[in-house]
């Protein structure tokens, strides 16, 4: 579904990304891993558009992606949760959810039940703003904003950061559930190192901007990616 040939990422004059290639697949997680400040959140704004690549090149669906914005992107099927959510404080949770409705023909502007069957909190808080969510909360609204856009790939970066535990197993299963449909491909950047080990499929190793290691789970070992992922 998602195929990265030696992308390249630069702010101002640093580079951040060098020459990194990995593909994502369809009902299969992967999971980009590493320390801080390694370029985990700048590889996934590369992929969604929210922060031009320097060079190399994206493949989604077997075409040739140029360097183009978020917004055409997200019409194309890219759907992005950010880290920190970015949730628009003085909006209701119902108005945050339509605001993907931008990448919807008019014919699906509704939430469907299915948003919440996954999260019944928010069926509940629909008129209540958003910034007087709690994270754990503001995450799940975040994942339903983006699941509204029918994504056919998923990028997620950091989301359980600041998360208590019983919504952080609540979004492990919501994971698995859209895994399991089997139309979707998740990208998922992810520092609590057994959440991400129990959900991945395969794994991206980053160290200092460049892909240390990379592999589908039979070919990884736990022992190899916690060293991997250790500073």
């Amino acid at each position: 579904m998602l195929k990265v040939r030696d992308l390249t990422l630069h702010y101002g004059g640093s580079q951040i990304l060098y020459d990194i290639s990995m593909e994502a697949e369809a009902g299969k997680v992967t999971c980009v891993m590493g320390t801080n400040g390694v370029g985990k959140t700048s590889l996934l704004k590369a992929l969604s558009g929210t922060h031009q690549r320097t060079s190399g090149e994206i493949e989604f669906f077997g075409e040739t992606i140029g360097k183009v914005p978020a917004h055409v992107l997200a019409h194309k099927g890219v759907g992005y949760v950010p880290q920190g959510r970015m949730i628009f404080p003085l909006l209701t949770v119902k108005e945050n959810m339509e605001t993907a409705y931008a990448c919807l023909p008019r014919s699906e502007h509704h939430i469907p039940d299915e948003i919440y069957e996954l999260f019944p909190i928010l069926k509940e808080f629909l008129g209540r703003r958003g910034g007087d969510l709690s994270g754990g909360q503001q995450q799940q609204l975040a994942i339903a904003r983006a699941m509204l856009t029918k994504p056919k790939l998923l990028l997620l970066d950091e989301p359980t950061e600041g998360i208590q535990p019983n919504i952080i197993q609540q979004i492990g299963r919501v994971i698995e559930y859209l895994r399991d449909k089997g139309d979707m491909a998740i990208i998922l950047v992810e520092q609590y190192f057994d959440f991400a080990y129990e959900l991945a499929d395969s794994f991206v190793v980053l160290r200092r901007g460049s892909v240390l290691k990379s592999g589908d789970r039979s070919g990884l070992t736990r022992d190899e990616l916690l060293a991997a992922t250790s500073v």
